[in-house]
């Protein structure tokens, strides 16, 4: 017992010596999730900079240019005269896209010979790519129908005809878990957590290899009773108060202030970021202990971290990913996270159906084991390679 007091006042006081561990254990995410929680308020990024050439000039042009106007996803801060002003525009990142109506597009239109609608969007910057994409395509399907229907009234059939044959079959969307749409809902609960593991994953590393690295690793197992497992536990125990601290802030920002949806267990979100906390701490003293040098396994554990934003399935389904790239999904803490997010706060599952989830985040918490004998050789006799 003596052991593992004096191995927790070691693990407190190395927090307390360096202001970056609080700054980083602390401050850092609960900035950034409130940052990106407020920057993400809306829900949605609206009014994307867009332009719209006009080269027919009539009113039925203007209609179309109306239409688009009045979308909420796109802004026409630009009318330039011509294509290539337009693309000089585009490539110089003052718009994401611009809309372009051909000459004689009324006359071609009214007499039925065949007109075409052009639009550009730079995907280069997906969501308002994406989104400037969505506005023309609905501005330019909603026109071409619009078209058709006053050629077809004219030309002496019913208005509801015209309607029912040009829109047979009427769709109504009911959204389940999200009908807001709102892209916060999911993005913030997904990438925030990702974030704090990132930042476990760090400090976790760095407070145990520093020591094989200053030469001060065999002080601190002997201060541990030469326990590798309470020379472990006296670094963790601290640092997993303060990263669960911070993780439940977190999720009180998300389904307290913000008002994100909870069609589940409160309770099970909670456990879940607890178990979160200690698999990304597991993790990364697994791999402290494969790879027992401060340089190597930042590097390891900073490309984990950073390619879970996209492999955890964030962003493309792990289904639809390379075998071989889809694999390392179910090696990272944080995508056990989120399938528990998505089926008990989005869906309202009952824990039992996410039961694996739990079991799986549990698992990662005897991995370490399996390899710490490593560490513990590599801290009685440091060799630090630069």
């Amino acid at each position: 017992m003596s052991s593992i007091r004096k191995a927790l006042i070691d693990g407190i006081k190395q927090l307390t010596s360096r202001p970056i561990y609080i700054l980083g254990m602390i401050a850092v995410p609960m900035f950034v999730a409130f940052f990106f929680l407020d920057l993400m308020d809306e829900g949605l990024p609206l009014k994307a900079p867009t332009a719209i050439v006009d080269l027919d000039n009539s009113s039925a042009s203007r209609n179309v240019t109306r239409n688009l106007s009045a979308s909420e996803l796109v802004s026409l801060d630009y009318r330039p005269v011509s294509y290539d002003e337009a693309m000089k525009l585009l490539k110089s990142g003052d718009i994401f896209g611009f809309f372009m109506i051909p000459r004689n597009f009324q006359a071609d239109a009214a007499a039925g010979r065949e007109t075409t609608i052009t639009y550009y969007c730079n995907m280069a910057y997906f969501v308002p790519g994406t989104l400037s994409f969505k506005s023309f395509k609905q501005t330019a399907v909603t026109s071409s129908g619009g078209i058709a229907k006053v050629t077809l009234v004219s030309a002496g059939l019913s208005e509801d005809f015209v309607g029912t044959m040009l829109q047979p079959v009427t769709t109504q969307e009911h959204p389940i878990g999200n009908p807001w749409t709102n892209y916060s809902i999911y993005l913030s609960n997904s990438f925030v957590p990702c974030l704090l593991q990132l930042i476990i994953f760090q400090f976790t590393a760095f407070s145990i290899l520093q020591e094989i690295k200053r030469g001060t690793s065999a002080q601190w197992m002997n201060d541990a009773g030469g326990s590798i497992l309470v020379a472990c536990a006296g670094k963790l125990i601290p640092q997993f108060v303060i990263f669960s601290v911070v993780g439940l802030a977190i999720q009180s920002m998300l389904y307290g202030y913000w008002g994100f949806p909870v069609n589940g267990s409160m309770w099970g979100m909670i456990v879940a970021m607890l178990l979160l906390v200690a698999s990304s701490q597991a993790f990364a003293l697994l791999v402290s202990s494969l790879i027992p040098n401060l340089r190597f396994a930042l590097s390891i554990l900073s490309l984990l971290g950073i390619l879970s934003f996209s492999l955890a399935g964030f962003s493309f389904p792990v289904e639809n990913m390379y075998p071989m790239v889809g694999v390392f999904a179910y090696i990272i803490p944080v995508r056990y996270y989120f399938l528990i997010y998505i089926n008990t706060a989005l869906n309202g599952y009952e824990l039992y159906y996410v039961r694996w989830e739990y079991i799986a985040m549990l698992l990662f918490l005897l991995t370490p084991f399996t390899m710490l004998w490593k560490l513990k050789r590599s801290s009685l006799h440091p060799v630090y390679i630069p």
